[in-house]
């Protein structure tokens, strides 16, 4: 049964100007889960200079190397390369316990092992490292043995505005999936059984450039097969998505909001054709509206709550945050919800407080990979033809995070993530039908870029863009549309060598 209309076909540097205080009274600037120290006008001048885009490309930038500052991990022969962590991280004890509870392997309750129960019913996977490989990113299904963990089938359907959302402009109302909730989940415990199985077919794109030169894109469809409690709804929306790659999650947590948010242009007033929106998300913990940081649609504002729900969605595991037992399974899903769980006993829930935040210190502090040839001529000169196609318009360089007194790993750190972590029109080739949030079908967040030139050392099925369909860096860049179209169509008239240049650019980062 095939359920496609997933996905159809589809600048100079400037001066950076960066204030010492909050913009406004705008809830999306509250950050009570860090509680900076505020800033200086002697810091933000510090911060004006040392930002600035580069306005000369025969050289590397000062710092550039150490994409995550202080924290930047070096590459070691024979180390996973996005599983150390932060190179300024001095008690490692717990960051190791908070590894063991990321790679454990949960199982269904009853269970004499207590500690480890509580597993779905419903799940995508038994590790939060089953879905992300190695620390890296995920990928979608390569064939019919392939069993997915590591890509996920989103569902809602519309629903009315509430109380709380009707706050909130631009707001799309959604509701999971009467039937199956959230989430397709295509494992589960025995005597329950998954409720789908997932399959991604590929039909061939070629895209034919400048030079003549043809690159075959692939447009995915994704079918769904044994259905176990009906058809879908009618007005069902869908968004397949793979797992994000994890190092660095901490710094990003870190960055001013102010900062992210004075970046904004919603109406486009300076004229350039790109409109970023920031994303707002509900806090559980703060009980706030906050700027949604986290997320292939920055759908989460905090890390810990990001932790939390894909405990809740991709394990059937409960919190203290999400402390429902069955996880996604919904009230229609009645032998999951009265399955056995683990939340019965000492713990409370199935992952509790001690183990949640574990976890988050875990992926908070993943360190970074430093940069690869920075200095090389062939780097710098993608890095030129980066800046002149326009990508840094939404791939913003780099960040000075918070002063922090309780993280001191995470605080004030010059880091380049190459995301301005805003909400983006991508086009109709990269749309899903999904809003999330204030995000509509055709936005997604701009994924950060530092580690993509060694996604595929991590794990050589990774793949690029929301859904996995990139298996190449060109091949992802020739999927932006909408607010990215006109710097797409610059790459498209580049020669061989201008091609490649910038490739070799994306690589070192």
């Amino acid at each position: 049964m095939s359920l496609s209309r997933l996905i159809l076909p589809v600048a100079l540097p400037v001066a950076l100007t960066f204030t010492a205080a909050p913009l406004a009274a705008d809830p999306l600037l509250h950050e009570p889960h860090l509680d900076p120290l505020p800033r200086t006008k002697a810091e933000a001048a510090r911060i004006n200079a040392v930002r600035q885009a580069p306005t000369d490309f025969n050289a590397a930038q000062r710092f550039e190397a150490k994409s995550a500052g202080a924290g930047t991990v070096a590459l070691a022969e024979g180390a996973a390369i996005f599983a150390q962590p932060a190179a300024n991280l001095t008690e490692t004890l717990d960051f190791e316990l908070g590894r063991a509870l990321f790679e454990k392997l949960w199982v269904a309750a009853p269970s004499s092992t207590r500690a480890s129960d509580g597993l779905g019913p419903v799940h995508n996977a038994r590790a939060c490292s089953g879905c992300h490989i190695s620390d890296g990113r995920g990928h979608a299904p390569q064939g019919p043995s392939d069993d997915a963990k590591s890509f996920a089938l989103k569902l809602s359907v519309p629903a009315d505005l509430d109380a709380r959302t009707a706050e909130i402009a631009d707001w799309i109302a959604t509701a999971p999936e009467p039937n199956y909730g959230s989430q397709l989940q295509d494992f589960a415990t025995a005597n329950i059984g998954a409720e789908a199985r997932l399959s991604v077919r590929y039909t061939p794109y070629p895209v034919t450039l400048d030079d003549g030169t043809v690159v075959t894109l692939r447009r995915p469809e994704v079918a769904l097969e044994q259905m176990a409690h009906g058809p879908l709804h009618k007005e069902v929306m869908l968004s397949p998505r793979i797992a994000l790659p994890i190092s660095g999650l901490g710094l990003i947590e870190a960055i001013p909001a102010t900062d992210i948010v004075a970046q904004a242009d919603p109406h486009d007033s300076d004229g350039d054709g790109v409109s970023g929106r920031a994303a707002v998300a509900w806090s559980i913990e703060h009980d706030q509206w906050m700027l949604g940081r986290f997320g292939h649609k920055a759908g989460q504002p905090t890390l810990r709550q990001q932790v939390a729900a894909a405990l809740s969605t991709d394990l059937g595991l409960s919190t203290p945050l999400l402390p429902a037992a069955w996880g996604d399974c919904t009230v229609t899903q009645t032998a999951c919800r009265n399955a056995p769980h683990g939340d019965g006993d000492v713990r409370g829930h199935e992952v509790d407080t001690i183990a949640l935040d574990l976890m988050t210190l875990y992926t908070a502090n993943l360190g970074v990979p430093e940069r690869r040839q920075v200095a090389a001529p062939q780097v710098l000169r993608g890095k030129e033809l980066f800046y002149q196609a326009g990508c840094q318009a939404c791939h913003t360089p780099n960040f000075v995070t918070h002063r922090l007194t309780d993280t001191p790993e995470r605080s004030f750190q010059l880091i380049w993530p190459y995301s301005d972590f805003l909400l983006h029109d991508m086009g109709d080739g990269l749309a899903d039908s999904r809003p999330e949030g204030i995000a509509t079908q055709k936005e997604w967040r701009t994924p950060p870029l530092w580690g993509i030139g060694l996604a595929k050392a991590a794990s050589p099925e990774a793949g690029f863009l929301h859904d996995g369909r990139a298996r190449t860096l060109l091949e992802a860049v020739l999927w932006h549309g909408g607010e990215a179209a006109t710097a797409q169509a610059r790459v498209r008239q580049m020669g061989q060598a201008d091609r490649a240049a910038l490739v070799a650019f994306l690589e070192s980062l």
